[in-house]
């Protein structure tokens, strides 16, 4: 069974920093691209940034400057970093992944069950 688990959410203050975290879990062949996307109250889930099995980065223009995706290959895990919080970065954050486990089963895409950021003052 291939799951992924998120961390680090929580409640801070505007320009507050967070690191968010993502695990994968599982008999894990090979992870291709992953992703945070967050949704707010009232609105449609958003992709946040994502990042290729190369590195390649991707970001919201919202997040731009701000958020940093970075992955462990060796550990199946990805991280958001997020600095210079905002309230409307207020939402729940999940992580998304396309993963092919040992036994050929792929999981395009998987999502980890959501992390509450919460930024106020």
């Amino acid at each position: 069974q291939v799951q992924l688990v998120e961390s680090g959410g929580g409640l801070v203050q505007p320009g507050e920093s967070l690191r968010l975290s993502c695990a994968a879990s599982g008999s894990i062949s090979s992870i291709n691209d992953m992703a945070w996307y967050r949704q707010a109250p009232g609105k449609q889930r958003e992709l946040v940034a994502s990042i290729t099995s190369g590195g390649t980065t991707n970001y919201a223009d919202s997040v731009k400057g701000r958020f940093t995706i970075s992955r462990d290959n060796a550990k199946n895990t990805q991280y958001l970093q997020m600095n210079i919080l905002k309230p409307e970065d207020t939402a729940v954050y999940y992580c998304k992944a396309d993963i092919r486990s040992y036994r050929g089963i792929v999981y395009s895409p998987i999502w980890g069950q959501g992390t509450q950021v919460t930024v106020s003052s």
